[in-house]
């Protein structure tokens, strides 16, 4: 079931932050699709447009990648500050 979500926030943000999480934890891995701007409105019981502003912002912080014609994909990111390599 998807979270349930607090009216009284910017409801893109916390849809945002959801799939954020779930990249995080590896739900979502490296390359795999995440759910489209209708899967995102279904799960989530919101308006498309809500579901391409949750995703535009995805893709501004770097966290996907839009190809036309296939859907959003998670992007390889480098690891920050997570020690290993100096």
């Amino acid at each position: 079931m998807s979270p349930e979500l607090d009216r009284t926030r910017p409801v893109w943000r916390q849809v945002a932050a959801v799939i954020a999480a779930r990249i995080d934890d590896g739900s979502y891995p490296v390359g795999s699709r995440v759910p489209s701007v209708v899967e995102l409105s279904t799960e989530f019981g919101i308006a498309a447009s809500t579901a391409q502003k949750a995703l535009t912002h995805l893709k501004t912080e770097g966290l996907i990648r839009a190809e036309v014609g296939l859907g959003s994909f998670v992007e390889e990111r480098p690891e920050r500050a997570s020690g290993g390599d100096a």
